[in-house]
């Protein structure tokens, strides 16, 4: 697979690198960052009553001293679809005093190969 060279292609190739199946739609959370909680709290209002796609949540981001909402959808991790969605949160974060500040996966979810973490050792329960 061919990205565009940009932090959202980078992070695509990031993600094949690591074997993940882009081919299989993934949660992916975007972040949105107020710096008063006021702000957070009426864009997640906002969000909540007007968009039943996304899963969210509102958390103060110590490491950068913001307050964070993670918007959580359900797509497939396609570069314009991942753009479009980022585009659209900038501009929501905006009307709010907020930005977005990038967006991320877990590496293992549902459907992935992952059996467990090193520590784990199989028995005759095991079923992977």
């Amino acid at each position: 697979m061919q990205f565009p060279d940009d932090d959202n292609g980078q992070m695509l190739q990031a993600m094949v690198d690591a074997g993940m199946d882009l081919t299989q739609s993934l949660d992916i959370d975007f972040f949105l960052v107020f710096d008063d909680r006021r702000d957070a709290e009426s864009a997640l209002e906002d969000l909540t009553a007007n968009d039943e796609s996304a899963v969210l949540e509102l958390q103060f981001n110590e490491e950068v001293e913001k307050w964070e909402i993670i918007a959580s959808y359900n797509m497939l991790p396609e570069y314009d679809a991942i753009l479009a969605k980022e585009t659209q949160l900038n501009s929501f974060a905006a009307e709010f005093d907020g930005m977005t500040d990038g967006w991320g996966v877990m590496q293992h979810q549902d459907g992935d190969d992952f059996a467990g973490d090193d520590d784990h050792e199989c028995d005759e329960h095991c079923h992977h």
